[in-house]
């Protein structure tokens, strides 16, 4: 009997779509030993693309908090199928998993489809991803579902390159930049070349076995960790907590805050980064151990 993959994700632009798709590419191939079933999380009402920076940071503290929206129900064959891997796609947003997939996390839905069944998670981000996957960790381990992998692909160009290239991709829908700048996000060869990645992942599956998965995704290039990043999503967070805490407590004035928050942002991003990478480069030979072992645990589950 062929083995069941389940390919879940919510994708606003589209990129992690054809990451995922491109994943799944090798088990398409191979009919015969497998069944690949798509399910994209829907909202009953859905975030536009291209964003409206008001709607778009007017989405931050609900997303850092977690808070959920309603979901459209999944299909019947995907509630009623028990799935032998699911390859589940996720974005980032705001350090955080976005809200669609934190609201099907959180839904009735989520522990039939993954109690008990392996994950791989997928993630394409501009650079920062590594406390959101923490944050997820911790869904799946509630869920009951067994992490056996994660690719997180990301913006490969530096850090100020990217904000800028993201931003107007998010603001405009355009993924293509105007010259001297690169195209935003992932680039378009590594999403080409994300089959390779199913490739080894079916090796395991095939094996019933994914003792040495994770390794050798990351000897191809599955993860990349800037240990730098580490301490600003770690600085970023305490921050996003406090910022999220005041917009909800005081609604009367979340325009207000929310626009407050957003002036942070961007002084965070073009003033205070730069000071905390200087501060980071020259403690460097004082911490190296520990920021080894930094990238070993995020390159792990």
């Amino acid at each position: 009997m062929p083995k069941k993959i389940l390919v879940l994700y919510y994708s606003q632009t589209g990129q992690l779509k054809d990451i995922v798709k491109n994943i799944a590419k090798p088990f398409e191939q191979l009919e015969d030993l497998y069944t690949v079933t798509y399910y994209e999380i829907k909202m009953e009402k859905d975030f536009a693309f291209p964003w409206q920076s008001e709607v778009f940071y007017d989405t931050f503290p609900e997303t850092y908090r977690q808070i959920p929206r309603a979901i459209l129900p999944p299909p019947d064959e995907v509630l009623n199928q028990k799935f032998d891997l699911i390859l589940f796609g996720y974005q980032v947003w705001f350090l955080t998993p976005s809200i669609p997939i934190i609201s099907f996390l959180k839904s009735t839905y989520a522990a039939q489809i993954m109690a008990n069944t392996p994950v791989i998670t997928i993630s394409a981000t501009r650079n920062m991803w590594m406390l959101s996957q923490e944050k997820l960790k911790i869904h799946l381990q509630r869920l009951q579902a067994k992490l056996v992998g994660n690719i997180a692909l990301v913006d490969r160009h530096d850090n100020y390159t990217s904000v800028i290239t993201i931003l107007n991709w998010m603001q405009t829908g355009n993924k293509e930049q105007k010259k001297p700048f690169p195209n935003a996000g992932v680039s378009d060869a590594e999403i080409a070349t994300a089959d390779k990645y199913g490739t080894i992942i079916e090796k395991y599956v095939s094996q019933d076995n994914y003792n040495g998965l994770q390794n050798e995704l990351v000897k191809n290039g599955a993860v990349e960790i800037r240990p730098f990043l580490i301490k600003v999503e770690t600085v970023g967070n305490k921050l996003f907590t406090v910022f999220s805490g005041i917009i909800l407590k005081k609604p009367e004035k979340r325009k207000f805050w929310v626009g407050v928050y957003k002036f942070y942002l961007m002084a965070a991003i073009w003033v205070i980064s730069p000071i905390v990478l200087i501060i980071y480069n020259i403690t460097t030979p004082i911490f190296w151990w520990k920021r080894k072992k930094q990238i070993q645990y995020y390159q792990g589950l």
